[in-house]
């Protein structure tokens, strides 16, 4: 079980501490000093870490050759990381470590949810959890890495804050589009014109 102080703490605020917990127990660990290395999807056993620098040490030693996961999140060390000097002992540091964790899960649940189409019940979101943790662990979502995509965050954010009729536009693109252009041509031939002579500019 985690700490609920350093969940309040350290954790993503975006995310519920009960998911957080359920995120941390499925895909985690334990030991905040544990590092797991996997080279062409098989473990690589490597002595047990009981300092942070002994941890640290494993961790340099594999960045770049293999999978390296660290600390509570099982955080992957070497991430947007060059070169193994450039990974810090924060990786093993329990707080940073959920930080960092979560904040990143938290864009994987982001990638997930977009891709159901960011559905507002809540019996979908299990299996997007699912599929999120999934995803964690394997470091790809529909062929896409998941650590080095960008985050949708900002149209998710956008679509909870927006009643459900604006959402839906927002989020059905063709019909909303075609519905504009209807709207347009019946009330101004000029912005009909512009909205096609700038398609043309698209390429289309």
């Amino acid at each position: 079980m985690l700490d609920a102080a350093l969940i309040q703490q350290c954790a993503d605020p975006s995310l519920k501490p009960a998911i957080v917990e359920q995120f941390v127990t499925a895909a985690g660990s334990n030991d905040p000093l544990a590092v797991a290395v996997k080279s062409g999807g098989r473990l690589i056993l490597v002595p047990k870490a009981t300092t942070p620098d002994e941890a640290m040490a494993i961790v340099r030693q594999y960045a770049g050759q293999a999978v390296v996961r660290v600390g509570l999140t099982q955080f992957p060390a070497g991430v947007g990381v060059k070169d193994a000097s450039e990974l810090k002992p924060d990786l093993v540091d329990p707080c940073e470590n959920l930080r960092k964790g979560t904040t990143m899960f938290a864009k994987i649940l982001r990638i997930v949810a977009k891709w159901y189409g960011n559905p507002k019940n809540d019996d979908v979101f299990p299996q997007i959890f699912e599929d999120a943790v999934y995803a964690w662990k394997t470091g790809e979502f529909e062929g896409v890495n998941v650590f080095q995509a960008d985050d949708p965050g900002k149209s998710v954010m956008i679509d909870n804050v927006l009643p459900a009729d604006q959402d839906k536009a927002g989020v059905d693109i063709p019909p909303a589009d075609t519905d504009a252009q209807s709207v347009e041509k019946s009330e101004s031939i000029g912005s009909a014109e512009m909205r096609i002579d700038l398609s043309r500019i698209g390429g289309k």
